[in-house]
């Protein structure tokens, strides 16, 4: 029996990590895309050249010192990044509860759902 009070205090907290990540970050970027579009709506497209996107909103570092001089963009970029971030929190820390409930072939199959993820995530920034 208390086996399963573990079992449902772990899936309580998980499903609020999932849910106040997701409410979290769809905050984050509701704000920021409705200031950029405040201070930016009205800026004119250059339609006859591409500019990619600024070099500082690539990486999770540069997200962060953008978001430190006030860059709208970079909150916005943060905002989808926390979006990433909840499903891959949500496995780190399923990982943590099948060790806590000594559960050998779930640990093993959840560090191969987390390591897939790893692998997708990382193998992207090679460009």
């Amino acid at each position: 029996m208390n086996n399963r009070i573990d079992d449902q205090r772990i899936e309580v907290f998980l499903s609020y990590l999932l849910r106040w990540g997701v409410t979290l970050s769809a905050t984050i970027v509701a704000i920021s895309g409705v200031l950029y579009l405040l201070f930016h709506g009205g800026d004119a497209p250059h339609f006859h050249t591409f500019k990619g996107e600024h070099s500082d909103l690539t990486s999770l570092l540069g997200i962060w010192h953008a978001m430190q001089h006030g860059n709208i963009k970079a909150f916005m970029q943060f905002g989808i990044v926390l979006l990433i971030a909840t499903p891959i929190a949500r496995v780190f820390f399923s990982i943590i509860g099948f060790v806590l409930e000594k559960d050998v072939l779930y640990i093993v199959l959840t560090l191969i759902v987390l390591g897939i993820l790893m692998i997708g995530i990382f193998a992207g920034l090679g460009g």
